[in-house]
């Protein structure tokens, strides 16, 4: 039976948040953000380990105590200029420091998503568990899009018919990932799956909701901290 892992990118800067300290060791109820995607993955007893992708000579990391996570936890500090040479590179450290296998399950999170959920992780697991390409979390496009001109002005709207919104885990074999992020470089792409789309697969959409949401502007970490009360 293949086993699952899991990595998390974390060698990102997080300008947008505006903020010196990169962005996944913001303080989030008394804790680094990056403490609670950990602790969602490290739970699961069906995740064998968790990958942790860091920036060379990462000076923030080594400030936090992540002892209660040394049973499943490796830090990579391999982390590139890209998430998707993140990835890659911790992919490829992983075939050395661990036992993964191409035929096992590997699940990319982000750093900046500290509300997973033990439900919405066990519902990805399972129902990919023998899917033949893999999948993400993802929540259908709920509100009105609008398409702007170069003047911030309407140009058009857009149909949202089919569309979805991308969540992470982002759930591969590990030997499949590992080809599409090599073949395509990651160059445009901005999560997992495009790697996996662009060698012409069509990975699966797994119902998530919004509680799973991306940290990406200040006001998105009282959001955060909400969420985290009532999981």
């Amino acid at each position: 039976m293949p086993n699952f892992f899991a990595l998390i990118p974390a060698a990102g800067s997080g300008s947008r948040m505006g903020d010196e300290l990169p962005k996944q060791f913001l303080p989030l109820a008394g804790k680094p953000m990056i403490y609670y995607t950990l602790r969602a993955l490290c739970a699961s007893p069906r995740i064998s380990c968790v990958f942790v992708v860091l920036a060379p000579h990462d000076g923030e990391w080594m400030r936090h105590d992540w002892s209660e996570f040394s049973g499943k936890l490796i830090v990579l500090e391999c982390g590139g200029a890209t998430r998707a040479e993140s990835v890659l590179n911790g992919l490829k450290s992983a075939r050395v420091t661990s036992s993964i296998s191409d035929n096992d399950w590997v699940l990319v999170h982000d750093a900046a998503r500290p509300c997973l959920g033990k439900a919405q992780l066990e519902k990805l697991m399972d129902e990919l568990a023998d899917d033949e390409v893999g999948g993400l979390l993802a929540v259908p496009v709920a509100d009105t899009l609008k398409r702007s001109d170069t003047g911030n002005r309407v140009e058009r709207t857009e149909s949202r018919d089919k569309l979805w919104q991308a969540q992470t885990p982002q759930m591969f074999r590990y030997g499949l990932l590992v080809e599409a992020l090599s073949r395509t470089g990651g160059i445009g792409m901005t999560d997992d799956a495009g790697a996996i789309e662009a060698l012409g697969l069509r990975p699966r959409l797994i119902l998530s909701d919004a509680r799973n949401l991306k940290v990406t502007y200040p006001a998105d970490l009282s959001l955060a901290e909400l969420i985290l009360r009532n999981l």
